[in-house]
């Protein structure tokens, strides 16, 4: 069999390295991360050209079967990789890590909303870490920045008054109270990712006691099947070479 993963996250990095043994695996990045971790099998960088062109390199490449283990906030590719597989009949799987509880975090749909409560609630110190599509939202706002990032942010996409933080997960309970102290955070603005990497964030937050603003995940396609853990899409992966053997 022929699996597309479409990755991004640890999940698809973990289901290309079991797979790869067995199957003729191929993993896709969207590209927009210059030093990425190179998972097991094949690899390709770069868009498909929207759903068009995906359908078309699915076809062109005889792919048997698509794994959509993306990040949660990448609904483009999400919505594409279902609407291609269901117009040729090819096989789909969505993986997606478990959100995180959201406790008393305020939830709000977009960046947008996020930043209309950050100013709402008149926070004047507040550590984004929404990714980089977000920081657009936050441009003309009033407050200071504390902004990590993983990779670096041309300075007319940053708010007048920040501190760029490159840096990637996973971090620890104690670096992210001790962060969250030395900048005198007043709240934090994070997209529901889910996950271990980037959680202790959170629990850093409810020990200082500082409010989460916290954006909630795009919906997902209808009609398409979804996994919590790599287990279950490994699982599915094979009972798909099973069917066809």
């Amino acid at each position: 069999m022929k699996i597309l993963i479409l990755g991004g996250s640890a999940e698809a990095r973990e289901l290309a390295e079991r797979l790869a043994p067995r199957f003729d695996v191929t993993t896709s990045l969207a590209g927009r991360v210059r030093n990425p971790a190179v998972p097991a099998g094949e690899l390709r960088i770069g868009g498909f050209g929207g759903e068009a062109g995906l359908r078309k390199w699915l076809l062109d490449n005889n792919i048997d079967a698509v794994v959509d283990a993306t990040h949660p906030f990448a609904a483009t590719i999400t919505e594409n990789a279902a609407a291609a597989c269901a117009r040729l009949g090819i096989p789909h799987l969505i993986l997606r890590r478990p959100p995180w509880p959201a406790g008393d975090a305020t939830v709000v749909c977009s960046a947008a909303e996020a930043k209309d409560t950050v100013v709402a609630q008149g926070f004047s110190r507040v550590f984004l870490t929404s990714g980089r599509s977000s920081i657009g939202a936050f441009l003309f706002s009033d407050a200071w920045f504390l902004i990590r990032v993983v990779e670096p942010v041309p300075a007319d996409e940053l708010p007048e008054r920040h501190h760029l933080l490159l840096s990637r997960g996973p971090y620890s309970l104690e670096e992210e109270t001790d962060l969250m102290r030395q900048y005198e955070i007043e709240v934090l603005v994070t997209k529901n990712s889910g996950g271990t990497m980037t959680s202790a964030k959170l629990e850093a937050a409810a020990v200082l006691g500082i409010p989460v603003v916290m954006i909630d995940r795009p919906a997902l396609p209808e009609k398409v099947r979804t996994v919590s853990t790599v287990d279950e899409a490994q699982r599915w992966v094979t009972e798909r070479d099973t069917a066809e053997a």
